[in-house]
This record gives structure tokens, sequence and C-alpha cells, in this order.
């Protein structure tokens, strides 16, 4: 199944070429998602393995998932009424700046900013075409797909989360802000971060799939370990962009 929005970053290219590269089914029983975003590739399965865990550093996005799996009528309620229009979108955006809101009030509007922003933004208006409706109905297929599975949803640290989760059957996917472009995302993710992850990761007793950009400063960060280039459409853009693959199996 599909994720209920667009991410900067998000894998929905990807996510078959990813998933083929974990390890075999029956030798993890743990799934975790370290940098969840618009959860692709948890998404792609219905299940990954017994115990399945999302995390992301975004407070706004952890509550999306929370009200989605929870409280999915309240928050198509709640969307009910709004359009595809630039008003809305600025209305959204500068609600999500104001205190006093419930979760719900707050996971619909940022659900709305992502969904008619331009390529995900969530900062500019997309002037593209959008069917609301289906995606708020939609809801309800991801509230099932999360509570199916009794997915857990975190909201921690990375090197936190790996090390409270590790065993040695567990599988980490790892998909951080890719380097250089911290910018785009609404975390603060730094060099120093790029780092403590690799450090992390090096010391787990499970497994790891981390995906990347092709870059010299992450090749040379995880020199040593197995990595594999992968090229997939561009979404921006026409053209091919290329992606790394780094595995600890």
């Amino acid at each position: 199944m599909n994720s209920p929005i667009t991410r900067i970053g998000g894998k929905k290219l990807l996510r078959k070429t990813i998933c083929e590269r974990f390890p075999e089914t029956g030798t993890f029983d743990r799934y975790v998602e370290v940098f969840g975003g618009a959860g692709w590739v948890l998404f792609y399965k219905d299940k990954h393995a017994k115990l399945e865990v999302y995390n992301d550093a975004d407070g706004e996005l952890v509550n999306l998932m929370r009200c989605i799996k929870y409280h999915a009528g309240e928050l198509q309620r709640e969307i009910d009424g709004y359009c595809n229009a630039r008003e809305f979108f600025e209305d959204v955006s500068a609600q999500l700046n104001m205190r006093g809101l419930t979760d719900i009030q707050r996971a619909a509007r940022y659900f709305l900013r992502m969904k008619i922003s331009f390529g995900a933004d969530g900062r500019t208006y997309g002037c593209n075409a959008k069917n609301l409706s289906n995606a708020v109905e939609y809801l309800t297929d991801v509230q099932r797909r999360l509570m199916s599975s009794s997915v857990v949803i975190e909201h921690k640290d990375f090197e936190n989360l790996i090390k409270v989760y590790d065993r040695p059957k567990a599988l980490f996917y790892c998909d951080p802000p890719y380097h250089s472009t911290e910018k785009y995302y609404d975390v603060q993710f730094t060099e120093a971060d790029h780092i403590r992850l690799r450090d992390t990761l090096a010391a787990i007793k499970g497994k790891f799939l981390l995906s990347y950009n092709d870059d010299e400063f992450i090749r040379e960060l995880y020199k040593g370990v197995k990595i594999e280039a992968v090229e997939r459409q561009n979404n921006i853009s026409a053209g091919r962009f290329k992606e790394l693959i780094i595995t600890n199996y």
C-alpha cells in the first residue's frame, strides 16, 4: 500500500529495491524504521516482522501517524470541508504556529499542508490538482495497517531508539537526511549527527540497512562496510538519481 503523505526524500520509487535487500524472512523478528518519514518502506508490505516500530524526530509527523492509528475517523471529520486552495494552504500553515490546538487539529492541518504543498516541501503552495477526498478516505486503510500489526510509533533521538530496540534479531532501516541536503528538512541534522549515526550502527547486535545519497563523505564514512550503488528516477526533474544502500550483512 501507499503512504498517506509525500515527504521530501520519500522512498516511494526505491522501496521495492530496498525491501529486496532485506535479510531473509524469518531471520529477524523486529523491524525498526529509525527515520520513518512518510513510511513508504513500512507500508510496502502488510507486515515486515512480529514487532514493527516507526520513529521520527519530527513531532508533527509523529503526531499525524498516531492520530491516523488511534483517531482516523475524528481526523477525517476535522479535514472535511477543506479544499485544495492557496488560501487554505496559507491558513493551515499559519495555524500550525498557534498554541492551543488539539493533537487531531494539528494533525489535520499538517496533513493538509503536506498534501497541497509543492513537492511536499510544506512551505509553498503546489498549484497542482489534488483530490483530497480520496486522500482523506484512504486514511481508513492506513489505520487498518497500523492497527493490524500493532505498529509502535516512537518520537525519539535515533541513537537512543537504536539502543533501546537493539537485539541480535533486530533489523534497522535507516533513511536519514541526505548529506548536504539537511536544510530541506524541518528537523536539524548536522554533520556530527551523520558521524554519530555511523558510530551507533557500528556497535549494534542486530542488522541495519542504510539508504543515502551517493556522496564522497558518506562513502568515506562507511568505508569497510558493504556499499551498493543504485539509481532511481528523480522525483522532481527528469533523469536518474544515484543512491547508496549500505548494510552490515
